[in-house]
């Protein structure tokens, strides 16, 4: 599995995702600190001081700096300064209680003016450490931390900074944990499990949009949806998957009408998709964010698929729409079946071992996102690759994949190919958990439905 590790700079969403995840699999935010602190201070100690200044903030990266304090106890003099205005997280404080009882001499500021009796402490440290703000940072520090950034500046001792330097604060080197935040970071290993970078899970959820109170209708995105013909309860069962997954507006383009009253239905006459009737969902497919294809649609309508997908911005194509030539649009996911993916690829995807299976996955995926469905599923955009194991064997049940593609042509509205692709099987994954212990083999793929909002903003994962 560590070929499948990301590799070079990461973003502080992603960052966040991963401890997250680290942190559902049992390595607790206070361990990886503890770990974090522990090469903060082997870093400090590479320059052999005699004094030593900490400037913290009141975030995780502020408590990395507390427990480096710690580490650094047998040198001759440890001073930390931190804004003792507002509140810290519950892991910087729990690192601020254990500071009472070691040899560091702590300093708090409420306000510019309160630093200035501390300014001789900058001329006489032999190093600085910068623990101000972490990556979540934008925009100028604020005071009192900017009159600490200004001192730090004009001080001759070189400044170690954590993760990335504090908005305007100069830097001799950077520690990053994990993986680096900046380019030129020193990288150290804080313990994370492989697991979480390379398995979806709870902390993929962080990267969800949030919603502002003022938001309108249609600010969640509107999705349209084109099947049906052979089969008739496919386009409306991922029609309602994309509503339960936050699309505000759903559209079914089909010849098949179930009536649904929170869908919109957008009748196509006859028994089957043609060409005849590319005018309407062209027309339909302009106005939409989103457009998920190919559930229920038969094998006679290829031509249809391939030409809605040269007018969509982004689509998604499932089922029937997984064949050659393979549809793309100018973004694109592809959520076959093993059996879909030999037919969208011309070969069958490897069974011997889940990592030879990953590297077919990832060599296939030339024009788009592709969302292997299996036991473990396997989600890549022809460079990065995820796993995903939540999912129960009752599942298999027709109609789950449906809903599924209309997670995902929700979450797609809002975030990337390979974003929406990871997080849509997450939560349908959990989401067919519940309710298969719920219904057992007799579960339906719309007693899933309820399930999909509880997992995707209830948060219940991440508390």
């Amino acid at each position: 599995m560590r070929e499948f590790l990301e590799t070079g700079v990461i973003g502080a969403g992603r960052m966040r995702a991963i401890e997250q995840n680290a942190i559902a699999l049992g390595h607790s935010s206070l361990l990886m600190m503890e770990s974090a602190g522990r090469a903060l201070a082997d870093a400090v100690l590479s320059y052999d001081p005699s004094r030593v200044l900490i400037l913290c903030g009141r975030g995780n990266n502020g408590g990395d700096g507390m427990v480096a304090a710690r580490y650094l106890q047998q040198i001759d003099a440890i001073d930390l300064i931190y804004p003792d205005c507002g509140h810290m997280t519950p892991e910087t404080t729990a690192q601020m209680s254990l500071l009472r009882y070691c040899s560091v001499a702590v300093h708090r500021v409420r306000c510019a003016t309160d630093v200035g009796p501390l300014s001789h402490l900058f001329g006489a440290a032999d190093i600085i450490v910068d623990a101000m703000l972490g990556t979540g940072a934008s925009g100028a520090a604020r005071e009192p931390l900017a009159t600490l950034v200004s001192l730090a500046n004009e001080s001759p001792a070189p400044i170690v900074a954590v993760d990335v330097p504090t908005p305007g604060a100069r830097a001799t080197k950077i520690v990053s944990f994990h993986r680096p935040k900046i380019e030129g970071a020193d990288v150290v290993d804080i313990g994370i499990p492989l697991e979480a970078e390379v398995y979806t899970g709870p902390g993929d959820l962080v990267l969800l949009p949030t919603r502002a109170p003022e938001a309108h209708k249609g600010v969640g995105g509107e999705v349209l949806v084109v099947g049906g013909g052979p089969y008739q309860g496919a386009p409306y069962i991922t029609a309602m998957g994309a509503l339960r997954a936050g699309a505000d507006i759903v559209r079914v383009a089909s010849p098949a009408y179930i009536p649904m009253p929170d869908l919109i239905y957008e009748r196509l006459e006859g028994d089957v998709i043609t060409k005849d009737h590319l005018e309407v969902i062209l027309g339909l497919a302009e106005r939409a964010d989103v457009v998920v294809c190919g559930m229920g649609l038969g094998r006679e309508s290829h031509d249809v698929v391939t030409a809605i997908a040269e007018a969509a911005e982004k689509a998604i194509f499932d089922a029937d729409a997984l064949a050659r030539p393979l549809p793309v649009a100018g973004e694109t996911i592809y959520t076959p079946h093993a059996g879909e993916f030999a037919r969208m690829t011309g070969m069958e995807p490897a069974v011997a071992d889940l990592v030879s299976r990953a590297r077919d996955v990832r060599a296939a995926a030339t024009t788009g996102t592709i969302l292997l469905k299996g036991p473990v599923d396997i989600i890549s955009d022809g460079e990065r690759v995820r796993f995903n194991r939540t999912g129960a064997p009752a599942m298999t049940t027709g109609g789950t994949g449906d809903l599924l593609a209309g997670v995902a042509g929700a979450l797609f509205c809002h975030l990337p190919a390979f974003e929406a692709a990871c997080i849509a099987a997450y939560v349908s994954g959990r989401a067919g958990m519940r309710a298969a212990e719920e219904r057992g083999y007799g579960m339906l793929a719309t007693d899933m439905l309820d399930s999909v909002p509880q997992e995707l903003f209830g948060r219940g994962m991440l508390g």
